[in-house]
Formats: structure tokens, C-alpha cells, sequence
């Protein structure tokens, strides 16, 4: 696969910190460090341009002995399934850490993102139940990390770096980590809903997880009953969402629980239609309330039901 995105070098990379950012294939600058642009998914090994892929991450095969790389050989492993990625590093993967897992303190070497979907892990002082999340930047001391109780944790683990993630073992933060963006634990249920700044959804709730400093961002959006968006959408953005609670049919897909889509930038979207409502965690890389970034887009089938 051609590199479109500039990915660094290795030789360019001897500091983790100051790794080049991947530019986003809509004509950002790369700000955002969440490189979701370019990504290849888990039903196609091939970056596909303007095409919007929806699957069920249950249907993906998972690895088994799955370990972060660098972490010590007694940690015990867990299991992946890996959902997109980029040849330069970046990936996001549904994990499963046993009761079993424990391991120590240290720092990773690319922003780190975590969401619970299930149980609950411990990270140093700090605890993530079902729905908490974490961003951990490059550089940021955090752990020692360990599943809570008797159930197995299960996340969506998301490495944004340009360079691939490793784990190294630090007693204290990178001097030059940025610890102004570290969210160590959220919970969601705490947060209030807002507004979702965008006319397609005008009748949709968002929460806020996490805003990138270029407007993008991190947040659960809840999609009311009866929801009928009635035109196709052309989204000038990337985008990552996951199925939580609910069904959402796009076209003729129902996109439900644990289900995921990846949504490059410029892609044609068809009409979005729910009865019972859904609540999707959702990751994109601009800024929606700027004119132009959502774009409802007139179809022959507008009316049919």
C-alpha cells in the first residue's frame, strides 16, 4: 500500500514525543493525533477511499496471547480483536484482559485511549467501570493496572500514535509529556447530555468524552426513538463508531449492538433510521459545527419506507 500520509520514518522517530502526526486525508494538518485517516479494517486488508464499512466485531476472529509490546513476559495475556489500523501504528481493537491481569506502571510511547464495555479495570488509584474512559498521552506515568473483580474487562483499546505503541517502564512522567490533556478516569453516566451541533441529528443527545484541540473529538451520542434522517449524508471527516445499546439502520444495514463502522472522509452515507433508538461511542477527527463538515444530500429513495 502507497504511504498518502506522510508517515515518519523510523530513523526519524528516536523521540517518541515528537513523531510527526499522520495529515488527515481531508486537508488537516494532522493536529488532532487521532490518525484515523487512511485505516484498513477488519472486512477489508486494503484502505477503501469514500467507503463507509459496517460489520459485527463479534464476527472477528480474535488472537489469543495478545500482550502490549514491551510489557513484562509475567503479565498475563488476553485477546484481541483488531477492528482498523494504519501501516504507521495507529489501530483500534476490542480487548479482553482476564481476572488474572496485573501489570506494572510505566509509560507508552503513542496517546492512548481507552472505553469499558465490560467489568471494570484499575489504573493506579483510579477505577474504570462499564463506560468509563481514559486518554492517556504519550509519555503520561500511569498503571499499575489490574481487572477488577472475578469478571473479565473488556475495552476498546485505541492507539492514535504515527509510530507503533510500546510500553516502557518509567518511574515517573516524560519531562515533556503532555499532562494537561491526561483524562485519567471518567465515567460517563456522570456527564450531562448536550446538544449534537449538527442539523442531521438535531434531535440526537451528546456527551463529550474528550475534545481534540483542532474540535474533533471522543463522545457517546444517544439517537432517540423514531428517528428518521430522511436524506444521505456526505461526512467530510473520519470517523470510528461502536453499537453500545439499540439498532441504527444506515440503508439497508442495521448497524446494532457491537457493531462497528469506519466512515472515511467524503464518503456518501445513506438514510439513517431508528425505531427504538441507540447509543453509539463515537470517535471523529474535525471539528462538526463548522459548515460544510456534515452535508444532507437529496436522494431518489428519500421517501420510501
Amino acid at each position: 500500500m502507497e504511504n498518502k500520509y506522510n508517515c515518519p520514518p523510523e530513523e526519524e522517530a528516536d523521540d517518541f514525543l515528537y513523531a510527526a502526526p499522520i495529515k488527515e486525508d481531508w486537508g488537516g494538518d494532522g493536529r488532532g493525533r487521532m490518525n484515523l485517516s487512511g485505516r484498513r479494517t477488519a472486512i477489508s486488508k486494503e484502505y477503501l477511499p469514500r467507503q463507509y464499512q459496517f460489520f459485527d466485531t463479534n464476527a472477528v476472529a480474535e488472537e489469543y496471547g495478545w500482550r502490549v509490546s514491551g510489557m513484562p513476559e509475567n503479565v498475563v495475556p488476553g485477546r484481541r480483536r483488531l477492528l482498523t489500523w494504519h501501516d504507521c501504528g495507529a489501530s483500534t481493537s476490542r480487548v479482553v484482559l482476564p481476572p488474572q491481569f496485573e501489570a506494572p506502571s510505566g509509560i507508552f510511547t503513542v496517546d492512548l485511549e481507552i472505553f469499558v464495555l465490560k467489568g471494570a479495570i484499575r489504573l493506579g488509584e483510579w477505577q474504570l467501570g462499564k463506560h468509563g474512559y481514559s486518554f492517556i498521552p504519550a509519555g503520561v506515568k500511569v498503571g499499575p493496572w489490574k481487572v477488577s473483580g472475578d469478571e473479565e474487562a473488556e475495552i476498546l483499546w485505541m492507539e492514535n500514535g504515527s509510530i507503533p505503541l510500546q510500553y516502557k517502564n518509567a518511574s515517573k512522567d516524560h519531562p515533556n509529556a503532555r499532562l494537561g490533556d491526561f483524562i485519567p478516569a471518567l465515567d460517563s453516566r456522570l456527564l450531562p447530555w448536550g446538544q449534537t451541533e449538527t442539523v442531521q441529528f438535531e434531535v440526537a443527545k451528546k456527551k463529550y468524552l474528550r475534545k481534540d484541540n483542532n474540535g474533533g473529538g471522543v463522545w457517546l451520542i444517544a439517537i432517540l426513538p423514531h428517528y428518521d434522517g430522511r436524506y444521505q449524508m456526505i461526512q467530510s471527516y473520519n470517523e470510528e463508531a461502536y453499537g453500545l445499546v439499540g439498532y441504527c439502520d444506515i440503508g439497508n444495514y442495521r448497524v446494532a449492538k457491537d457493531h462497528f463502522t469506519y466512515c472515511p472522509s467524503f464518503s456518501t452515507i445513506a438514510r439513517h433510521r431508528t425505531d427504538d433508538g441507540c447509543l453509539f461511542f463515537v470517535r471523529v477527527d474535525r471539528d462538526l459545527s463548522k459548515p460544510g463538515t456534515v452535508l444532507s444530500y437529496p436522494s431518489t429513495d428519500v421517501y420510501k419506507l
